[in-house]
């Protein structure tokens, strides 16, 4: 049967009805006897006509046209037929065929900061978690396979796939985003963890237009599980981006200066940043001036939604119109028309906001101490809340390469932090931040515990004991000299611990409860809260002494990323510390801080463990090796694991239960936004 495609002046209502495909509209509620596809909640589309005996008819969104119009640069847009893959990812909604239109109301901290829990719902990579958060799925990439000691990985795209501006997706958009992205010090100063294995790079081959692969100097099968989690995208639009860099055209720096820059590197820059973080503020706000000669506001993208508002107040996005994805029915995904994202810093409004319904979802920054105000306001203002389980914990570093000698000293002393950790009142934290409904525990880098981890280690000086904290404290010669009630440093200069956090990374309540259980065993303690962006540069820069940040990793994210056990023990958007440390090891030694010899062990257990075969002896053995070293010597301390509140309004529909509250497996990402509608 002819596939039949009906452009938008065909449809002459924003309602879709189910019956308009020739195909069943299956759903994950109701299957109406049709097979599942090889994976769960999605079909290749050859997969899925074969099993329901059809021919699936595709449609798209009658203000498509009006949508794209909104994308600087974009062209008119050819027929839908030009625009979809020629196998695209079937997906089988939730509850029921959705129906277009509406905007989606998100609210983030500021540009780059509690920002992830949105751009999670237009996300995108080669290959993603299932909702169960075990199997992983194709996404971008129609397939992938392993070579039988992981050492390559290849991947298949779906042919006649676009970007949004309607240029091809190709393998050399993967190839380009490793080797002219990643591997080039004029873009990223220094290579990130999970683009190499155990410090080597990868090579990358393309063997076809459709067919791209990987080539590891040694085994790391946890490359799939970064693809499948990761804000970093494993492709970038080499046909845009490609023109800027000097190694693939040599008049880049010349056509950089045409629109008002130094060179074409400082062009990447500004579409890229200086990381591969997704959320990079568009030349719309960075260049304001120069957008009449700007090639396009923001580089072509592969995810749900474009952006065409960037301001100090927040982002506007439209539905891409070359998106990859249809429903069962045939329609072309995503539902919601746009998304509308505003900052707010304070977190006493971001609860008023969804209080008052202002906000169709919201889970990033929204922790267990304001659940009782939301729960109090759900019937009124017409949403639900779920409390599901983390996957990390507020947890606590002290900065062992503080600048100051005598602080260096004493955070490097193990007695100290052992002291620290047992002084921590965990008990009455969980009673009074978190309504009893957590778990006291040490901080052991992988969450949930993996079976070839000690149970002793989850205890580690996790008791409540003052008694042993004075005395600790006392042995390393940490006492108050001055009868002041507070401990001073053994030189005799005074201490004040200064707890900055951020809302984002840690509750205050449980800031607050740390600082006085330490100002209890004698340690003068202050407690201030910062934004997340002042608290990363201080961090990055080495001046906090302590640092407070939510921390934990599934085994699947340890296996493919190694930075909770390599200093600085965390990415730049998250908590870290020991960053001298860090230098010396990028310096080879010409700068920083030498590291102890139990954290260059660590660096090379961790390249063993990612290296065995998972649930192997080796695996354990090396997993058992990096936790007695990491916890062992109380690189973090931890806390109370706790539920979050997940919040969405009841009209956003499709919406599922979450199985955790978490970023680590990036938010929304494994529920599907783009079937997410509006019904209203």
């Amino acid at each position: 049967m002819k596939r039949l495609l009906l452009s938008s002046l065909a449809v002459v209502a924003l309602a879709i009805p189910a019956q308009a495909a020739e195909c069943p509209a299956v759903t994950v509620a109701d299957p109406m006897g049709i097979a599942a596809g090889a994976f769960p909640q999605q079909y290749d589309l050859a997969e899925f006509e074969a099993a329901a005996n059809c021919t699936l008819t595709f449609q798209e969104n009658p203000a498509i046209g009006d949508l794209n119009g909104r994308i600087q640069g974009n062209p008119t847009l050819p027929p839908l037929a030009d625009r979809l893959p020629a196998e695209p990812l079937v997906v089988a909604p939730y509850d029921q065929i959705g129906h277009y239109g509406g905007t989606f109301d998100m609210l983030s901290n500021a540009p780059e900061a509690g920002t992830s829990d949105l751009l999670s719902t237009r996300h995108v990579n080669l290959v993603r978690y299932s909702d169960d958060l075990e199997t992983i799925v194709p996404n971008v990439a129609k397939s992938w396979e392993w070579n039988a000691d992981f050492t390559q990985l290849t991947f298949t795209l779906r042919k006649g796939h676009r970007w949004s501006d309607g240029a091809p997706f190709t393998a050399e958009d993967v190839a380009f985003w490793y080797n002219n992205l990643e591997m080039d010090v004029n873009v990223m100063a220094k290579p990130k963890d999970y683009v190499l294995v155990a410090g080597e790079r990868m090579t990358v081959d393309v063997l076809d237009p459709q067919t791209v692969r990987f080539n590891l100097p040694s085994p790391k099968p946890g490359l799939l599980a970064h693809f499948a989690t990761s804000y970093a995208q494993g492709f970038q639009p080499k046909h845009f981006l490609g023109q800027f860099i000097p190694d693939l055209n040599p008049d880049a720096d010349k056509l950089a200066q045409s629109i008002g820059f130094e060179n074409g590197y400082a062009v990447v820059s500004a579409y890229y940043g200086s990381s591969d973080w997704t959320d990079t503020p568009s030349p719309m706000l960075a260049h304001p001036d120069k957008v009449p000669g700007m090639p396009k506001a923001v580089m072509p993208s592969l995810e749900s939604y474009i952006t065409v508002v960037d301001t100090t107040d927040g982002r506007h996005y439209v539905a891409n119109p070359y998106f990859f994805q249809v429903d069962t029915a045939g329609n072309q995904l995503p539902y919601i028309n746009e998304q509308d994202e505003i900052y707010i810093n304070e977190n006493e409004v971001r609860l008023l906001k969804l209080v008052n319904a202002e906000v169709d979802y919201k889970s990033q920054s929204v922790q267990l101490p304001g659940a009782p105000m939301l729960m109090d306001g759900a019937e009124a203002g017409d949403y639900s809340i779920d409390l599901k389980p983390t996957i990390g914990m507020g947890s606590l570093a002290f900065n062992m390469t503080s600048a100051d000698p005598q602080k260096r000293a004493l955070f490097g002393d193990l007695r100290f932090r052992q002291a620290m950790s047992v002084a921590i009142n965990r008990d009455e934290i969980n009673d009074v931040a978190f309504f009893g409904l957590g778990v006291p525990k040490q901080y052991i880098g992988f969450s949930p515990t993996p079976e070839f981890i000690d149970a002793k280690w989850t205890d580690y000086y996790a008791q409540y004991d003052p008694a042993l904290a004075n005395k600790l404290l006392d042995e390393v010669g940490f006492v108050d000299q001055d009868g002041d009630g507070f401990r001073d440093l053994p030189n005799g200069d005074k201490l004040v611990l200064n707890i900055q956090f951020a809302t984002q990374g840690m509750s205050g309540q449980v800031a607050e409860l740390v600082g006085q259980h330490w100002s209890e065993v004698g340690v003068q303690t202050t407690v201030k809260e910062i934004t997340p962006d002042e608290f990363r540069s201080a961090q990055s820069s080495n001046q906090l002494d302590v640092t407070a940040w939510e921390k934990g990793m599934p085994l699947a994210m340890v296996i493919g990323l190694a930075e909770a056990f390599v200093p600085p023990y965390g990415g730049y958007f998250g908590g870290r510390t020991n960053m001298l440390w860090a230098e010396y090891i990028d310096s080879d030694g010409a700068n920083g801080v030498k590291p102890p010899d139990w954290a260059t062990q660590m660096m090379d257990d961790i390249n063993s463990f990612q290296s065995a075969e998972a649930g192997s002896p080796a695996s354990a053995k090396f997993g058992a090796a990096l936790v007695e070293g990491l916890t062992g010597n109380l690189v973090m301390i931890g806390t109370v694991q706790a539920p979050n509140p997940i919040y969405h309004r009841n009209a956003l529909k499709n919406f599922p239960v979450f199985k955790t509250w978490s970023y680590e497996y990036y938010r929304t990402y494994p529920y599907r936004a783009p079937q997410w509608f509006l019904d209203e």
